[in-house]
């Protein structure tokens, strides 16, 4: 796909991986819709960043477990730039690192309800516009191996890997759905004694910046014969 000129819309992206993408999307002369649900200061720090970049952008907040706020985000990103051709399900949250016996049904609803559930409207309610597309899904190595945080966590990822192939099947040949799924990754957030950890966890002897997952978003992006793939960003941390 020629990325120049089209339109994308990437949920999360106040900051972190979602901003790296955004921006990295802005680089390539994407029409850029920002989504945020609580940070807007970080949305419209992101929003600079993409302008700057030379691109169009627009804030759109939702929170993506509402229908209702996500059909209202879609169709205005739809009014202000005519459709959207690329649709990056990137929101998440962690929740509480939690051991199966202590994970509580609140926990399970909050994490599932954003990364499994949350990317699932979203894309339904993108799909109602675009005929032809891309869409990339922002999963985890926690999705394969199980992760260290807990199951509601593994669980919601490697959901979101299972609904990837799915699309994948039923979208293709128009529109073509992939996920990323990370390693750690230096959002600014990792203390600097579990960043040591991490390092020696990676045969790179580093974790992944934000940047490197966005340079894999736009690699699948830009490739027309790539569909139902999961591209690894860990370092070697895990081979399969």
């Amino acid at each position: 796909m020629e990325l120049a000129g089209k339109v994308a819309l990437v949920t999360g992206a106040s900051r972190g991986i979602g901003r790296a993408i955004a921006v990295a999307l802005a680089k390539k002369g994407v029409k850029v819709a920002i989504n945020y649900a609580r940070d807007e200061g970080g949305a419209r720090e992101t929003e600079r960043l993409c302008r700057e970049a030379g691109a169009e952008a627009m804030v759109v907040k939702a929170d993506v477990r509402s229908r209702e706020e996500v059909k209202a985000m879609v169709e205005k990103v739809v009014d202000r730039f005519g459709g959207i051709d690329i649709l990056v399900n990137n929101a998440g949250i962690l929740g509480r690192a939690l051991t199966p016996m202590e994970v509580t049904d609140e926990d399970w609803d909050a994490v599932l309800g954003v990364n499994l559930k949350g990317a699932f409207i979203v894309t339904q309610e993108v799909l109602r516009y675009m005929k032809k597309g891309k869409i990339v899904n922002i999963a985890s190595i926690a999705g394969k191996d199980g992760g260290t945080v807990g199951p509601h966590y593994a669980a919601s990822k490697g959901g979101l890997i299972a609904l990837t192939f799915n699309l994948a099947r039923h979208l293709a040949p128009n529109i073509l759905v992939n996920a990323v799924a990370p390693g750690p990754v230096d959002t600014g957030l990792i203390s600097p004694e579990i960043k040591e950890k991490l390092r020696k966890l990676s045969l790179t002897g580093e974790i992944a910046k934000p940047e490197d997952i966005a340079h894999a978003v736009i690699f699948l992006l830009e490739n027309d014969h790539v569909t139902g793939e999961v591209v690894d960003v860990n370092g070697g941390r895990l081979m399969d």
